[in-house]
């Protein structure tokens, strides 16, 4: 709608951001899948290395016991997960860029991995960050697309914030 001060139909500009996500997480995930072989660790500096991990399950590895529902359930699960993120960010205010790009980061990361999911049965990790003897579970640009994108909701708030009306005298 002309006027309008919601997003709606350009919705897609912000979904192109999800398509670059989902472009680089994949291409990134084939580059680790083809230079590196299960488990193995290639130091880059101290605290961070490239290897080759599946993860069955989801975040941190929960639910990860292997059952055939986790394959297509966890993966229809992040489906509809984003098709509500579409539509929230469909109905967001044009001045929410930051939300509108929160959303489309979690959207195209969560697509990255759904396509590992159905494809593979197990989403492919290949980041390893340590401190010591201590270690982030490994992850991929996927995980980290939504990690940023949560982030940017919780800093800046979930909604807009409606202008509040001026006092009276």
């Amino acid at each position: 709608m002309p006027g309008s001060d919601r997003l709606g139909v350009q919705a897609w500009r912000y979904l192109l951001i999800s398509i670059l996500v989902i472009g680089v997480d994949q291409w990134s995930k084939w580059l680790a899948e083809h230079h590196l072989s299960f488990g193995e660790r290639i130091n880059v500096m101290p605290g961070f290395d490239w290897t080759l991990a599946y993860n069955t399950g989801v975040a941190f590895s929960m639910f990860a016991d292997g059952e055939a529902w986790q394959r297509y359930g966890l993966a229809g699960f992040a489906i509809l997960v984003s098709g509500v993120f579409i539509w929230m960010l469909a109905g967001l205010q044009r001045a929410e860029r930051i939300a509108a790009i929160a959303y489309a980061l979690i959207i195209g990361g969560a697509l990255g991995n759904v396509i590992d999911r159905i494809r593979h049965g197990h989403v492919v990790d290949f980041v390893l960050w340590y401190v010591r003897d201590y270690y982030w579970p490994a992850f991929n640009v996927a995980d980290s697309c939504i990690v940023v994108g949560a982030g940017l909701l919780l800093l800046f708030g979930w909604r807009h914030k409606e202008p509040s009306a001026p006092a009276k005298v």
